[in-house]
This record gives structure tokens, C-alpha cells and sequence, in this order.
């Protein structure tokens, strides 16, 4: 089963993309990249979980899982979509050699939860959790996207007032091209905002999204820049 609007999604070149994480937001994603004919390996500590074989069912013979060394390994693309408890982890799992020279995209955000409270920052105003994760990194191109909308909007987001924007950040130009790519085959309108550290701005806006959302009860809301 393709996303919803994925008939209208504009193919790009197609790539083989690597996975870390098997929650919604890595699954979403990973079914994007797969309507519009990608190669697509989700890495998991359970490749054979049943919500993984749900979604290979879904998503045909261009999606497989495996290790997280087995979808870094793949990708010419990784992205990187776990929680922040479990991230470093990930990327040792999947083994910092096989992210050398490659695009990361890092949809984190370093949240802690606290019983009764909404989530907080683990990180902000002098680090990020994108900048960490480039330090971690450090033969990789991070940039940092998708973090800033639920997973349910990150593909052919429609809303009454038009697309809204997908704001990124990295250090590398080629790489925030190409993610930009991925960004408007997926229906988004792209706001650079400059290099990594830009992560310390577009993280807290995660924590105003999750805000809003808890005073309304809704989370059909996403991020747009209006300028004349």
C-alpha cells in the first residue's frame, strides 16, 4: 500500500536507502522512499518483528530489512530515525565505517519524558542533537530534516493553506541538495537555515509542535514561513 497521494510524488533518481529505526517515522519514510521506486532497508534489532513484516507486506519487492549494519551498509542515503535514548547505539550497531563519505538524514529530536510533564530537551542553546550526531559522524554528511511534523504529514503533507516548509540544516551543500531533492519529491517546500548548529532552532520547534498539539488534542499541524 503507497501513502496517500504517492501517484502524485515526482520520481527523482533513484537511490538505495538505509533505515535506522522501526517506528513510525521510520516506517512512514521508508514507505515514501519505496512508492517512488527507491531500494529501501529498514534496520532494526528485530528485522523479523511483525510490524516490520507488516510493512514489507505494504511495500513490495523494493523494501527489505535487516541489521542496522546491514541498512547503513546499503544505503547511498541513511537515514536516521530512532529514538534519541536508543541513537548513538544505533549508529555503533550499524558500524561508523558504513556512513563514511555518505548523506545522513537525521530526523531526531533529543527528548527526555518525564512522568505527568511534556517532553524537554536533552540538549539545546549551545549543542543539538543534530550537532551530536555529526560528531559521531564525523566522516558523514548530516543534515538534519523531518523533525519538525508528525510522522503522518512527512509525505505529500496536505494542508488548506497550502504545503507547509521543511526546514534543514547540515554543513555539507551537496548533501542539503540532495536531501532538498528528497524533500520535493515528498511534496515539501524546502527553508535552509544554514549549517548544523541551525539544529539548536529547528529541535525546540519539535517541543512548540508537541505543545500545540497537547493543548488541542489534534496533530494535523505543521511549519510554514511566510515571506513577500
Amino acid at each position: 500500500m503507497q501513502p496517500a497521494g504517492a501517484d502524485r510524488l515526482r520520481p527523482m533518481q533513484k537511490m538505495k536507502i538505509g533505515i535506522l529505526g522501526t517506528g513510525d517515522v521510520g516506517r512512514q519514510l521508508g514507505s515514501g522512499f519505496a512508492a517512488l521506486g527507491h531500494t529501501v532497508k529498514i534496520g532494526s534489532r528485530d528485522p523479523k518483528s511483525e510490524k516490520l513484516r507488516q510493512w514489507l507486506d505494504r511495500n513490495g519487492g523494493a523494501a527489505s530489512t535487516g541489521s542496522f549494519s546491514d541498512a547503513a551498509k546499503l544505503g547511498d542515503v541513511i537515514v536516521i530515525a530512532t529514538l534519541w535514548s536508543g541513537t548513538e547505539n544505533a549508529i555503533r550497531l550499524a558500524d561508523t565505517r558504513n556512513f563514511a563519505g555518505k548523506v545522513v538524514i537525521d530526523t531526531t529530536n533529543p527528548l527526555v519524558f518525564s512522568p505527568g510533564a511534556p517532553p524537554a530537551l536533552a540538549l539545546g542553546h549551545t549543542d543539538s542533537g543534530g550537532e551530536q550526531v555529526q560528531r559521531w559522524l564525523p566522516e558523514a554528511r548530516v543534515v538534519k530534516a523531518f523533525n519538525t511534523v508528525g510522522n503522518a504529514h512527512m509525505v505529500n503533507p496536505q494542508f488548506p493553506g497550502g504545503p507547509p516548509d521543511m526546514f534543514l540544516c547540515g554543513n555539507d551543500a551537496e548533501a542539503k541538495k540532495v536531501v532538498s531533492e528528497i524533500c520535493g519529491d515528498f511534496g515539501w517546500p524546502v527553508i535552509d537555515i544554514g549549517g548544523i548548529e541551525g539544529a539548536r532552532l529547528l529541535e525546540p520547534l519539535c517541543i512548540l509542535w508537541v505543545l500545540y498539539g497537547l493543548q488541542t488534542g489534534s496533530w494535523n499541524h505543521a511549519f510554514k514561513l511566510l515571506r513577500k
